[in-house]
């Protein structure tokens, strides 16, 4: 009897040691501050083998007091392990507080110790420094100068439509008078004609005086 007492007891033993062993722990999980892209996230990782269901909470620390709750996810462990994500948008060296209470009531505690985030954030803050003046686009040409501008080339089609002078000629052009008389028939022999006329015109006329008196004095 003794000896099958002992034997009960070293297995009651063993089965409390191995329920142990098999039992939630809140060191199965774990907290680290990451980043998605430019955003933060705060993750949390069961490696629970047993797979008990538990509520995971997060809360945003402020001198040792929660300042504001995250959120609350509820996660399966698993012995390869099973990842909840918060999506924070975590500020550099901030500490948060994760929480972590089972279904079974095993295990409602707190991750030790809190979380810190790194001391860089994912993205950069603005400085309110003005940004680089672009390059100058290298298609674009110089301003043209202002005299160019302002005196436009001769096209070549004005060029080639507009007949140059006729200078194969050195006479000088005729007078203007000339030109009229040549229109008109007369010529430079005009004074003379006009002279012997009139001297013909005398000629006569003294003819004619002449005969009426010698015919007056014969009728006498």
């Amino acid at each position: 009897m003794r000896i099958l007492g002992v034997a009960s007891a070293s297995a009651a033993l063993a089965l409390g040691v191995a329920g142990n062993a098999l039992a939630v722990d809140i060191i199965e999980f774990s907290a680290e501050a990451k980043c998605d892209g430019k955003k933060g996230v705060i993750t949390v990782t069961d490696v629970d083998p047993t797979g008990t269901p538990a509520t995971v909470s997060v809360f945003l620390e402020n001198n040792g007091a929660d300042a504001k709750k995250v959120g609350e996810q509820e996660v399966k462990g698993s012995r390869k392990g099973t990842t909840v994500t918060f999506a924070e948008n975590w500020k550099p060296d901030a500490v948060y507080r994760i929480h972590v209470k089972t279904d079974d009531g095993k295990v409602d505690a707190d991750v030790t110790p809190n979380l810190t985030t790194p001391s860089v954030a994912c993205k950069k803050e603005d400085t309110g420094k003005p940004s680089a003046k672009p390059s100058p686009s290298k298609s674009a040409k110089p301003p043209a100068d202002d005299k160019e501008s302002k005196t436009p080339a001769p096209s070549a089609s004005q060029s080639e439509s507009t007949p140059p002078a006729d200078t194969s000629s050195n006479e000088p052009s005729p007078a203007a008078g000339e030109s009229n008389l040549a229109e008109t028939g007369a010529n430079s022999n005009t004074g003379l004609i006009a002279g012997i006329a009139v001297a013909l015109v005398a000629v006569g006329g003294g003819a004619v005086f002449f005969g009426m008196r010698r015919r007056g004095n014969n009728s006498r």
